[in-house]
């Protein structure tokens, strides 16, 4: 009966964004909308039995959604009763035609909460919580937050949306490639924040990068002629598929050089490697696609040993020009104290921190002194080593990360 309920539970997942979708198309309020979904799902928990589904799940969602948001626009004061008019004057049942249940509004929908209007933080929320279906308590423990401070985020990026005049659909005039970089900038922040998390004693949130994937899986179907969704799945499935080996039974973190590389997800790694093959020849080659071929290289090394690092230093440099971001220049360095020594490395880290204060920056400062004392360390400065290991031990809240720093500083 639990897998029977399961099953229940993750079809009214996967329909929840489709019902939202179809109010906010006809009605707008995205607020009173998404309050007549979840009464929607639960009212479908409680009734739906496995054996006897309704025949059009989505449609029997939208019936009830629509007559719960008509009872609270009537319930509105006099501000609202021009909406009042509208929704009396309409007939009981819009939504029981096949076709317009069959819509699919999850693009538009994830479109509307990447809207430019909201913060990077409440892009990512309201993702979260209106597209992905997690709960408010689930959004808040994963970014560390209380739940009060989630909902009232949430709750301030629906108004602003209300606001803004942000319309549902969107057409030609639209900027839509801006747009639809904006979602895979979120879905991908999304991932980031699973894959290695900011606080806490965890290394990763599977939670947090499963819904990424999904989510992205969902952008590329809606997408299938834009390769650059396909470089993100790709690249998200490349990386996932070292999870398991990331660290020990204790919760240590394990680096990448010495992961087993016999227990990492091959299926994943096929499926990403034939993603990010089909579509690195469609068009010029953009940030995830670049990012996905760095990681296909790695999953390609039977060992960490034959790892083509030059290749990488390479492909590091092309990403740099397209997207020029600290992150992105620490990688390279990585790569080219592997491809060419800590020496040519370390010349490199002292020009780009001249230019972009890497070791000063609160977004790279972290990264920045763990990779110059792993430098150090190859040329046998173990005390300047010990050095950037506390200061970057220090600087992350990541308690893995921290105890792995620390351990190098005292030479383990």
């Amino acid at each position: 009966m639990t897998d029977r309920t399961d099953a229940i539970e993750d079809l009214l997942r996967s329909e929840a964004p489709q019902v939202l979708g179809a109010l906010v198309r006809r009605f707008g309020h995205f607020d009173i909308a998404e309050e007549a979904v979840q009464d929607a799902l639960l009212t479908a928990s409680q009734q739906w039995h496995p054996d006897a589904l309704p025949e059009h799940p989505r449609s029997w969602l939208i019936r009830i959604a629509y007559r719960r948001m008509i009872d609270t626009l009537r319930a509105e004061s006099a501000d609202r009763r021009r909406e009042e008019e509208y929704v009396a004057s309409q007939p009981n049942t819009p939504f029981s035609h096949p076709p317009l249940a069959d819509h699919d509004d999850s693009l538009n929908l994830l479109l509307l909460c990447c809207h430019p209007a909201l913060s990077s933080a409440s892009r990512i929320a309201l993702t979260l919580r209106a597209v992905g279906g997690l709960t408010t308590a689930d959004i808040a423990h994963a970014y560390g937050v209380t739940e009060q401070t989630m909902a009232v985020r949430i709750s301030r990026a629906k108004q602003q949306i209300q606001k803004s005049g942000a319309r549902f659909e969107f057409t030609v005039d639209d900027d839509f490639s801006g747009r639809l970089s904006a979602v895979m900038r979120i879905l991908y922040l999304i991932f980031n924040e699973g894959y290695t998390v900011t606080t806490g004693s965890e290394l990763t949130r599977t939670d947090l990068t499963g819904e990424a994937i999904r989510l992205t899986r969902l952008l590329h179907a809606l997408v299938p002629d834009d390769p650059e969704p396909a470089g993100l799945l790709a690249l998200m499935l490349l990386i996932d598929s070292r999870r398991a080996t990331r660290t020990t039974e204790n919760g240590d973190l394990i680096p990448l050089a010495d992961q087993d590389r016999t227990r990492w997800d091959h299926a994943t790694i096929q499926e990403g490697s034939e993603l990010i093959l089909t579509a690195w020849s469609q068009g010029n080659v953009g940030t995830y696609r670049l990012q996905a071929a760095i990681a296909a290289v790695h999953a390609s090394a039977p060992i960490a040993e034959e790892t083509d690092w030059k290749q990488i230093a390479a492909l590091y440099l092309a990403l740099e020009q397209v997207e020029p971001s600290g992150l992105v220049m620490l990688a390279r360095v990585v790569a080219v104290a592997h491809a060419f020594g800590p020496a040519r490395a370390n010349v490199l880290l002292e020009q780009l921190d001249r230019d972009h204060r890497l070791l000063q920056h609160p977004l790279t400062r972290h990264r920045a002194h763990a990779i110059r004392a792993h430098l150090r360390e190859a040329e046998g400065d173990a005390v300047a080593a010990r050095e950037d290991f506390l200061a970057a031990a220090d600087m992350t809240k990541n308690e893995p990360e921290s105890r792995y720093l620390s351990r190098k500083a005292n030479g383990e």
